[in-house]
């Protein structure tokens, strides 16, 4: 069996992640628009914290690093991660007066949801690099860094800070492109540090659009995975992993292969959660050493658990029923919605 990505097993911590902590708002009233949504559940987001308590479900010891409110809604955050049992030494507080960012989702139906994003002045987006553990990231085994902390500085110049930290203590360095257009003042900004960060990671994950919106300046024209991978091993990556929403997933590795696995049924409440969950499965199947078509089913199936769920992260699944929910399907006992 191939091994395409390996950890060093004296690090203390599996899993840190960088970036956006925030509040997600999910409707009460599915299957309505949000003007007539009239009550939400308070839960975490944020996708770099909802992959980051995926991975703490499956029993994986998880750190964040991070800057939260000095507000009821940034203790809330605090505490829940520390519920998780994920480490917060790294988990800054703000005392600008910052805020924190809110999602409110709409839930018209299983396939037609949006996020309405309030983002002004987030406190996220003010940490800064002299803020980031250097000692942290150099006892963990694997940094996940996510788009959406590149958008502004001083938070930008942070996560670039951990990507050196990270290049020097030899931790393995995965990129959830997670990509907010509304947080961007342009697409040629957004390509440029995008491909600034992803020339660094060992692990890329990311939607067709996402690759699409990195290769602005570039020449690809059919929109092919294996140009977008090709480039990619040509700099630090290991694996790519190319996502194509309902036509499933495919990882490419440097050996110029491609991978595929098959996709699972699923009674979808919500399409949002999908991807955050697929990046736990998939991360924790690579740290086990499973074949990459065991870690994408593993994904996908976690990813169907959360998308038949209301939330997000206190949807994320342990192993154990991830396992059971392949062989429900395996058994045909979950048929789609």
């Amino acid at each position: 069996m191939a091994t395409y990505v390996t950890f060093s097993q004296e690090k203390s911590v599996d899993f840190t992640a960088i970036g956006r902590l925030c509040i997600d708002l999910n409707a009460n009233e599915i299957n309505r628009p949000m003007e007539e949504t009239m009550t939400f559940t308070k839960y975490v987001g944020g996708s770099p914290a909802n992959i980051t308590i995926g991975m703490s479900r499956l029993s994986r010891k998880t750190a964040f690093i991070g800057k939260i409110a000095n507000d009821q809604m940034g203790r809330f955050i605090h505490s829940y991660l520390e519920r998780c049992d994920i480490e917060t030494s790294n988990v800054v507080t703000d005392h600008s007066g910052a805020v924190t960012g809110l999602a409110f989702t709409e839930i018209k139906s299983p396939s037609d949801c949006s996020i309405l994003m309030y983002r002004d002045n987030a406190a996220d987006l003010l940490l800064t690099a002299s803020e980031v553990s250097e000692e942290l990231i150099a006892r963990s085994k694997m940094l996940l860094i996510s788009g959406t902390a590149l958008a502004k500085s001083p938070s930008r110049e942070a996560v670039f800070q951990a990507l050196e930290y990270a290049k020097k203590h030899g931790t393995v360095i995965a990129f959830d492109l997670d990509y907010r257009p509304y947080t961007w003042t342009s697409k040629e900004e957004t390509a440029v540090y995008y491909n600034l960060a992803a020339a660094q990671c060992d692990i890329i994950l990311g939607t067709r659009e996402e690759f699409d919106m990195m290769e602005v300046f570039e020449q690809n024209p059919e929109h092919s995975d294996q140009v977008t991978a090709a480039k990619w091993f040509h700099h630090a990556a290991k694996i790519v992993i190319i996502k194509h929403g309902k036509d499933g997933s495919i990882a490419y590795t440097a050996d110029n292969k491609s991978h595929r696995a098959k996709s699972f049924p699923a009674k979808v409440i919500k399409t949002f959660g999908a991807g955050d969950s697929y990046a736990a499965g998939f991360l924790h199947g690579i740290m086990h050493g499973w074949t990459l078509e065991q870690c994408m089913e593993f994904g996908s199936a976690a990813a169907c658990i959360v998308i038949s769920s209301h939330s997000c992260s206190d949807a994320m699944p342990s192993e154990n029923q991830v396992l059971q929910y392949i062989e429900d399907c395996n058994n045909g006992l979950i048929k789609a919605n």
